[in-house]
């Protein structure tokens, strides 16, 4: 069992699939998520003629990612909000970590599919994302579709919380659901905040309390971009 300031167990396994530009089985516990980079050398409409690219992304959960089955979308008819607000968090994290002038026309769509939740889910996607980004970023390079690489900074993402009255690192779901007040927060190597969503489930939360919880959140976050640049092989 992990130490309230520790992170769970957290592994990424390149290249998963062969058919993506970059591809990443992320685990962080016992939450399992798959994430694809996609690149299409074409824009959204909307962007047409604009100087620059575009990442966005797409997550969603497998029935059984869940304790009970979780019906498709496909069969329900209906987009879930939850995975739809997921989806602009995880595609805002990952633009806030690159360049988009650096690789003008193209587009790079993230799949994120939750094969196993246990808490955390958005923010190992946000995690394996960075990482299968940053593989379609090489593909292009090698492809000399691009001439520079377009990553300003390495990114992560962790939960941090107060679970009856301590602080708490990387939340399981059990963990999660006791917590009085829980935040997913994505920063920059430098430290420079991307995103943060936060809730104070059980009372409201001090100024100071939200500082030391986004300090534990900023050292977790060190230690994730280090275990990036080791799987990407970058010093």
């Amino acid at each position: 069992m992990k130490e309230p300031l520790e992170l769970r167990p957290l592994s990424f396994t390149r290249n998963y699939l062969k058919n993506p530009e970059g591809s990443c089985l992320v685990q962080m516990g016992n939450t399992m998520v798959l994430c694809t980079a996609s690149v299409q050398t074409k824009l959204p409409n909307w962007l047409q003629g604009a100087e620059q690219g575009w990442i966005t992304a797409e997550y969603s959960m497998l029935p059984r990612s869940t304790q009970e089955r979780k019906p498709r979308e496909s069969r329900t008819g209906k987009l879930d909000s939850r995975s739809i607000e997921i989806s602009r968090i995880i595609g805002r994290s990952l633009r806030g970590a690159v360049d988009l002038s650096k690789i003008p026309n193209i587009s790079i769509i993230i799949d994120a599919d939750v094969l196993q939740a246990d808490g955390g889910t958005r923010t190992a996607a946000i995690n394996g994302g960075f990482v299968a980004l940053y593989d379609a970023i090489r593909y292009l390079m090698e492809q000399k579709v691009i001439s520079e690489n377009p990553i300003l900074e390495f990114i992560g993402s962790v939960s941090v919380g107060i679970v009856n009255g301590e602080f708490h690192l990387d939340l399981s779901y059990e963990e999660d659901s006791q917590a009085e007040v829980d935040l997913n927060v994505t920063m920059t190597e430098s430290g420079k905040i991307i995103d943060i969503q936060g809730t104070a489930e059980k009372r409201p939360l001090t100024r100071e309390e939200l500082e030391k919880l986004l300090d534990i959140a900023f050292e977790g976050i060190k230690k994730i971009i280090e275990k990036e640049k080791e799987v990407l092989g970058v010093r």
